[in-house]
């Protein structure tokens, strides 16, 4: 089989070296006032081989965060220290996007300013505890957004991208996947609105669609990117027909001109049911451009759905975790690195983090 893996693609304006992407992972290094850490530099330089990188979510607001140490991107200072992450991947010759991503209801008012209540869609809780720096507490009822609130949060987004710009990101991916905010909008069981943002599959999609338009406005369709999650039920998530909902969402994506549609789908999902159909497949079929696949790939997997034309970049997650050089030891067919300590997935300090053996260790 022919190695499409290490051939080149256009992603909108984003040229790529090869189509290996590196997933957006939570990792949890980033400082307690959410800044990007040197730590966070090193980590992603030492993965720069990859066609693009997209980064762990980023919160566009306070109220945003969803977790302990995650970074943001909503202060000048914390568009400063992601530059830091930038300059590095950019010496090294790699592309970096940054993933702008709203909790939503996914967070605890431990977390937010003023000990706000999560804001969502609809006043419905997840199911479940969250981990606050007080340890797992159960998820809040959330307050709904006002109708009214509405445009102040896609400007939150816009400004967010503004940021994203100075730090000298190639470009931002809105995470409408897994469970955040957009992906509640979209989702028929979290949303029970009745306004113009809820009920039918236009009003549910308007949330998405009108904050790609902003980030848009910002970079230019060709560097704005989204990753959809469709069928998935982490964080509490359901819809009653979640094929009907993205193939109506990649319709309206068609005439905007995305870097890229990111689309995630892994059967037995540790942490929820993965859905009945291949989203990838059924989304190919309807949206235009061009489409990275994420689910537990392999080299040889990858290569595979390249060579068949089922996708134009394969997205790589745990793999890069334990691989800092995964690129070249696809290259060279060298055997992989097992991650040391699952423990360190989600925080921690630099073991399990930045000191992974490469080949030429």
């Amino acid at each position: 089989m022919a190695n499409e893996l290490f051939t080149k693609v256009e992603l909108g304006e984003i040229g790529l070296r090869n189509r290996i992407v590196m997933a957006p992972m939570t990792r949890l290094r980033a400082t307690e006032d959410c800044l990007a850490s040197p730590m966070m530099a090193e980590y992603y330089r030492q993965r720069a081989s990859a066609g693009l990188l997209i980064t762990e979510g980023s919160h566009p607001s306070p109220m945003g965060r969803g977790y302990t140490y995650p970074p943001g991107i909503h202060t000048p200072e914390q568009a400063t220290a992601w530059r830091k992450v930038t300059d590095a991947v950019h010496q090294e010759g790699g592309h970096i996007v940054l993933q702008l991503m709203h909790a939503g209801r996914v967070t605890h008012s431990s977390l937010l300013p003023g000990h706000a209540l999560p804001v969502a869609p609809s006043a419905i809780a997840v199911a479940g505890a969250i981990h606050t720096f007080e340890g797992k507490v159960p998820f809040e009822v959330p307050r709904a957004l006002a109708t009214e609130e509405i445009p102040g949060v896609i400007a939150e987004y816009r400004h967010a991208a503004e940021l994203a710009v100075t730090a000298g990101f190639d470009g931002v991916e809105l995470h409408a996947a897994t469970g955040y905010l957009p992906h509640q909008f979209q989702a028929s069981d979290s949303n029970h609105r009745t306004d113009a943002y809820g009920g039918s599959l236009e009003n549910r999609s308007r949330f998405t669609i009108e904050i790609l338009h902003a980030l848009g406005e910002v970079w230019g369709a060709g560097r704005v990117g989204i990753k959809i999650a469709p069928g998935y039920t982490v964080n509490d998530m359901y819809d009653e027909d979640p094929a009907a909902t993205y193939v109506y969402l990649a319709r309206q994506l068609n005439p905007m001109g995305l870097a890229y549609l990111h689309v995630g789908y892994e059967s037995g999902y540790t942490r929820g049911t993965g859905p009945s159909f291949n989203p990838i497949d059924l989304l190919r079929k309807e949206y235009s451009g061009r489409l990275l696949a994420a689910g537990g790939f392999t080299k040889e997997t990858g290569n595979a759905i390249l060579a068949a034309g089922r996708a134009d970049g394969v997205v790589f997650g745990r793999s890069f975790i334990a691989n800092p050089d995964l690129v070249e030891r696809f290259r060279r067919d060298a055997p992989l690195n097992e991650p040391i300590d699952v423990s360190t997935f989600y925080g921690g300090g630099a073991h399990g983090y930045i000191d992974y053996p490469t080949l030429a260790d």
